[in-house]
C-alpha cells in the first residue's frame, strides 16, 4: 500500500491486528517464556534500509511472526515470574487503542479538557479505592498525575522537594555541591540514585541506609544516626525515600517511623509503592501503607499488578505548590485564558515532559470494566498463588525461603548454595518453561517468583515448581 489508509482499510487491518493479538495470546503456552535469541539475530533479519515503496500491512504482521516473536521475552506469558508482572489485560489494550485513535495532546487543560478532567476523576477514584489520604484528592491542596514510570515519579518528587527546601532558589541558581542529602535503604530502587544524578545533586548525595537482616526493611535507628551525623557536618536532609514493597524482596519500610524522622528535619517523605501499592484495593492488604498520611508524595504502578497496560504510574502529592513551583514554565505560545484564570490544572507543570498522552483512558477502562470487586479478586488470586508457591518451597528440604513471602512475591534458594541456586534458575529459564529473576539477600543468591499475571493459574505455578525440582537434581 502507499499513502493513508481509508476508513474501510483501517477497519479491515484493525480487525487483523486484533486477531493477531488474540492468536498471540492463544499461542503463548507453547512459546519459550524467555527469548532464545542471540545478540544481533533480529537486526540481521531486518533490511538495512526502509522500503522506498510502501508495503501491505499484512507484510508487517507476517514479519511479527517470523522476526519479532522469536526475539520477544513474553511478559504476558502465564509463567512469566521474573521482576514484577506488567499486565496488558484485554480491556486495557482496548483503552490504549482508543487513546491512540483519539491522539489527543494533554499538555494543557485547554488542549483537551477531557484528558485532564478524566485523569483527575480516575485518580480520585483510585485514592478512595486504595484508602489514601484525602489531601491527595484533586479538589484538595494536593492531587495526582499519571507519570510514565515510578522512576520519573521519584525524580519529579525529588525536584519538588528541592524546590520546597531551597525556597525556590534551586530552580534559579542551581544546587550547591555537596549541600543536600537524600536517604533510602540499601534495598531502594536504583531510580533514587538516578534521580539524584539528574537533579544535579550527584551520587554522593544519596545515603543508602542498612536494613534489618530478616525483614530487609530500613533500620530506623541507623537512619537517625546517619541523619544526625550529616546535620552535625552542616549538610541538609532533603528527602527520605520509603519502600512499600522493595524490588528485591518486597521489603516494607516503617512509613510512620521514617515520616517522623523526615518531619523532625524538614525533609520530604516519598513513599515508593510501585509494585505493592495497588494491593491496597483489598482492605486486608492495606497495613503496609500505614503512615502514608505522612507522605509528601506517593507512587504506585497500575501497569504492574493492576491490569493496566504499560505505561501508567500514578503519583500523588500532599501539596501541589512545590511541585508546580519547581516545574512550571510558561512561554507566550502556551498562554491561554483557561490557564490564566487559575481555575484549571495544566499537567505540563506536574512532570518533566511537556507533551502527554491520554494515559487515563486505559486506567478508566480497567476500573470501569473490572470494577473494584474484579480488581480485588485479581490481587487476592496473586497473593494466594504466591502463598501456594511458598508452601511448595517449604515442603522440599532442598530449598529454603530467605524472607517470608510478601503479598505475591516469594524469595528462596537452594540450600546447596549460590552456584546451585543460579544453575537451577538458569536451567529453568533456558528451558523456556518459565522465567524467574534473581537477587541477593544478605550476600546470598536467591530466586524470585513474582506472581500477578492476568493469565497465571495454579497449574502454572505447579509446572514451574516441577521444572525447578528437576533442575535441582544432583
Amino acid at each position: 500500500m502507499s499513502g493513508h489508509m481509508s476508513p474501510e482499510e483501517f477497519r479491515q487491518h484493525g480487525h487483523a491486528a486484533i486477531d493477531w493479538i488474540a492468536d498471540y495470546w492463544a499461542s503463548l503456552e507453547e512459546l519459550p517464556v524467555r527469548s532464545p535469541a542471540q545478540p544481533g539475530d533480529v537486526r540481521r533479519a531486518l533490511p538495512p534500509t526502509a522500503p522506498d515503496a510502501g508495503e501491505p500491512f499484512d507484510a508487517l504482521l507476517d514479519d511479527l511472526d517470523a522476526i519479532v516473536v522469536p526475539g520477544l521475552t513474553h511478559w504476558q506469558h502465564p509463567r512469566f515470574f521474573a521482576y514484577f508482572p506488567a499486565n496488558s489485560s484485554p480491556v486495557a489494550i482496548l483503552g490504549d487503542l482508543l487513546s491512540s485513535g483519539i491522539g489527543a495532546q494533554g499538555m494543557l487543560w485547554a488542549t483537551s479538557p477531557a484528558l485532564t478532567e478524566v485523569e483527575q476523576v480516575v485518580l480520585d477514584w483510585l485514592v478512595r479505592a486504595l484508602d489514601l489520604p484525602e489531601t491527595f484528592l484533586s479538589d484538595g491542596p494536593g492531587g495526582g498525575v499519571i507519570q510514565d514510570t515510578a522512576s520519573t515519579a521519584t525524580f519529579t518528587a525529588l525536584v519538588a522537594a528541592l524546590h520546597r527546601a531551597s525556597g525556590g532558589e534551586a530552580r534559579i541558581t542551581g544546587v550547591s555541591a555537596g549541600e543536600w542529602r537524600v536517604y533510602g535503604s540499601s534495598q531502594a530502587h536504583s531510580s533514587l540514585v538516578k534521580a539524584a544524578i539528574m537533579a544535579g545533586l550527584g551520587e554522593e548525595a544519596v545515603r543508602l541506609v542498612g536494613v534489618d537482616p530478616h525483614t530487609q526493611s530500613m533500620d530506623v535507628d541507623a537512619l537517625r544516626d546517619v541523619v544526625a551525623q550529616d546535620v552535625a557536618a552542616g549538610l541538609r536532609p532533603l528527602m527520605v525515600h520509603a519502600c512499600a514493597g522493595s524490588t528485591s524482596t518486597g521489603a516494607m519500610d516503617d512509613i510512620v517511623a521514617l515520616g517522623e524522622v523526615a518531619r523532625e528535619h524538614g525533609a520530604w517523605l516519598h513513599v515508593d509503592a510501585a509494585w505493592a501499592g495497588v494491593a491496597a484495593v483489598c482492605p486486608e492488604h492495606r497495613q503496609h501503607l500505614a503512615g502514608v498520611e505522612l507522605a509528601d508524595s506517593f507512587v504506585t504502578n497500575p501497569h504492574k499488578w493492576l491490569l493496566t497496560t504499560f505505561d501508567c504510574s500514578t503519583l500523588w502529592v500532599r501539596d501541589r505548590t512545590p511541585l508546580v513551583g519547581a516545574l512550571s514554565i510558561l512561554p507566550e505560545y502556551l498562554r491561554n485564558r483557561a490557564s490564566d484564570s487559575d481555575e484549571v490544572v495544566d499537567y505540563r507543570d506536574w512532570h518533566p515532559q511537556l507533551g502527554r498522552r491520554f494515559r487515563a483512558l486505559k486506567l478508566w477502562a480497567v476500573l470501569r470494566t473490572y470494577g473494584l470487586d474484579g480488581l480485588r479478586a485479581h490481587i487476592r488470586d496473586g497473593v494466594e498463588l504466591a502463598s501456594y508457591a511458598a508452601d511448595l518451597v517449604r515442603a522440599d528440604d532442598r530449598f529454603e525461603l530467605l524472607t517470608e513471602p510478601v503479598l505475591s512475591l516469594v524469595v528462596f534458594r537452594l540450600r546447596a548454595g549460590d552456584e546451585a541456586t543460579m544453575a537451577a534458575m538458569e536451567a529453568v529459564n533456558d528451558s523456556g518453561v518459565a522465567y524467574l529473576s534473581h537477587t541477593t539477600v544478605e550476600g546470598r543468591m536467591a530466586m524470585r517468583i513474582a506472581v500477578g499475571g492476568w493469565r497465571t493459574s495454579r497449574s502454572d505455578v505447579e509446572r514451574t515448581w516441577r521444572a525447578l525440582q528437576e533442575a535441582a537434581e544432583p
